[in-house]
C-alpha cells in the first residue's frame, strides 16, 4: 500500500498484509518546532547524543541511511523530524513526527533512516522504558490488561502521536536547560510519558508486555537468558524450563512476540555482535565467527550473507557511517 501523500502515516508490513495507523490530530505543529530547536541545539554530533536525564537520548542524522542492525532495548522513540524504518524479520515499522515507536523487549532489528536532509536532519528522541514505572502505573490506575495474550501480540507497536503524549516529551526536553530543577522533576516527567504511553491508543498492548505476572515476561525472560548465552549451544528444550511452559508453548508465544523463534532469535544475535567484531575492533571474519559460537566457517559466511546480503570480507572493507544509531 503506497504511504498517503496528504500526510505522515506509520506503516507496519508483515507479509502480504499492510496496516495504516493514521494520526489522532494536527493539533503538534508548535510542539514540533520547538523540540525541533532544543534538538538541533544539544545533538553537536551526528548519531546519537546522550543528556544529562538518565533513559534520555537524542539522535541526529543528515542523510538518508543504510540499513544497519542492532538490538533495541526497552524504548520509546519519538521522532521530530524526518523519517526512519525498522524491520523485524519481514515486517516493516515506518514511524514519523506523527507517530511513535514502543520496543517493549530487547529485539534484534535492521533500522535505517528513510528521510533526511543537511537542512532538515532526521531527529528521535530515546526514551528508556522502565518496566517497574510502568507495573506501579498499572497498579494505580484502569488500564484495562487483556485476560489472556493476543497471538499476534509483538513486542512492538508504532502508535499515533498525541499533542498530551507531546507536551509532557516537551517539558522533558526542557529540563535539559535547568540542570538542579531536572534532577527533580525529570522522573516526574518521564513517569507521565510512560503513563500516557499507556494509555494513548495502543497503551493495552505495552500493559501487556509488561505485566509482572503476564506470560509475556517469561518470553521476557527466555530473551535475556538467550542474550546472556547467545554464543553457547541452546536447546529449546532447555529454555522451556527455564520459562516453565512446554516447548511447543514457547516455541508459539515466542515467535507471536518476536517474530521468530528462538533460535533464529539467537542467531541474529550471533550475527550482529560478529559484524560488530569486524567493524568496530577490526577482526578477522573467522576470528568473529568463533568468538559468537560459529565452528564452521562456511555456514557463518552463508548465514551472515543472507542477513546482511554481503559476505563478511565485504562488510570489513568499507566502515558504516553508524553501527549503533538505533532510534
Amino acid at each position: 500500500m503506497p504511504l498517503p501523500t496528504l500526510y505522515s502515516t506509520a506503516v507496519q508490513e508483515s507479509g502480504s498484509s499492510t496496516a495504516t495507523i493514521h494520526p489522532a490530530g494536527f493539533g503538534l505543529d508548535a510542539q514540533q518546532a520547538e523540540l525541533a530547536d532544543r534538538m538541533m541545539r544539544r545533538t553537536p554530533l551526528e548519531g546519537p547524543n546522550e543528556t544529562l536525564i538518565p533513559g534520555l537520548a537524542m539522535v541526529r542524522i543528515h542523510a538518508p541511511s543504510k540499513p544497519l542492525s542492532s538490538v533495541y532495548e526497552p524504548s520509546i522513540c519519538v521522532v521530530v523530524q524526518g523519517r526512519k524504518q525498522a524491520m523485524l524479520g519481514n515486517e516493516r515499522y515506518v514511524y514519523d513526527p506523527l507517530n511513535y515507536l514502543v520496543v517493549s523487549m530487547s529485539l534484534p532489528m535492521i533500522g535505517n533512516v528513510i528521510e533526511a536532509t543537511p537542512e532538515r536532519p532526521y531527529l528521535c528522541l530515546r526514551i528508556d522504558i522502565d518496566a517497574n514505572q510502568v507495573n506501579e502505573l498499572l497498579r494505580q490506575t484502569r488500564v484495562p490488561v487483556p485476560a489472556s495474550p493476543r497471538s499476534d501480540g509483538r513486542a512492538l507497536f508504532v502508535a499515533s502521536t498525541s499533542a498530551s503524549f507531546l507536551d509532557a516529551v516537551l517539558r522533558l526536553v526542557r529540563l535539559l536547560d535547568t540542570p538542579d530543577e531536572a534532577a527533580v522533576l525529570a522522573p516526574l516527567a518521564l513517569r507521565e510519558i510512560h503513563y500516557r504511553v499507556l494509555t494513548g491508543e495502543l497503551g493495552q498492548q505495552l500493559c501487556e508486555l509488561c505485566a509482572a505476572d503476564g506470560q509475556a515476561q517469561r518470553i521476557a525472560g527466555t530473551i535475556g537468558l538467550i542474550k546472556s548465552r547467545f554464543a553457547e549451544p541452546l536447546r529449546i528444550e532447555e529454555l522451556a524450563e527455564a520459562a516453565h511452559l512446554s516447548v511447543s508453548a514457547l516455541h508459539h508465544r515466542f515467535k507471536a512476540v518476536t517474530a521468530m523463534s528462538p533460535l533464529q532469535f539467537q542467531k541474529q544475535l550471533r550475527l550482529q555482535e560478529a559484524r560488530r567484531l569486524m567493524l568496530s575492533e577490526g577482526c578477522e571474519a573467522a576470528v568473529a565467527a568463533h568468538r559468537v559460537g560459529y565452528e564452521s566457517p562456511s555456514q557463518f559466511s552463508r548465514e551472515y550473507r543472507r542477513l546482511f546480503g554481503a559476505p563478511p570480507r565485504a562488510e570489513t572493507q568499507a566502515q558504516p557511517l553508524f553501527v549503533q544509531a538505533r532510534s
